[in-house]
């Protein structure tokens, strides 16, 4: 007899569920699958699954306590005086560099709780109308 695949095992299962019996068809002839192998394959589907679920939050955890180097450099820019998202991007070096990128790492900052970010009013040249802008100091 062959080895029982997972594509055999599925395909039993469609055949059991339209209303025959839980096996499948090979070139040798119908091969039906008893409760115990059924059993067996389920039981070593999960732990297949809970291995590559371990897996992913290891993963995940060591990406989350690595940081990223961008949060360090915003983090590294920041003063005790406030600062606009265009002030700090200025100051970073790099091509792939965003005011985007680093509204999001100093957002992250802020949920952290190690910057703080409040609203500043910009007076407008010529007679034009103040604009606000967000600004953010590192808390400490």
């Amino acid at each position: 007899m062959t080895k029982m695949t997972k594509k055999n095992v599925y395909d039993a299962l469609i055949n059991f569920a339209n209303g025959g019996e839980l096996g499948y068809e090979t070139a040798e002839g119908f091969v039906t699958i008893d409760m115990d192998a059924l059993r067996g394959f389920a039981a070593h589907e999960i732990e297949l699954l809970d291995k590559k679920a371990a897996k992913a939050k290891d993963s995940a955890a060591k990406k989350r306590a690595a940081g990223d180097e961008l949060t360090e450099a915003v983090a590294a820019v920041l003063t005790d005086e406030f600062q606009t998202i265009a002030e700090v991007t200025d100051q970073i070096e790099g091509e792939d560099v965003t005011s985007a990128k680093v509204q999001y790492r100093l957002n992250a900052l802020v949920k952290a709780e190690k910057a703080e970010k409040t609203e500043l009013s910009i007076p407008g040249a010529d007679g034009k109308k103040a604009r606000k802008v967000v600004a953010y100091r590192l808390i400490g």
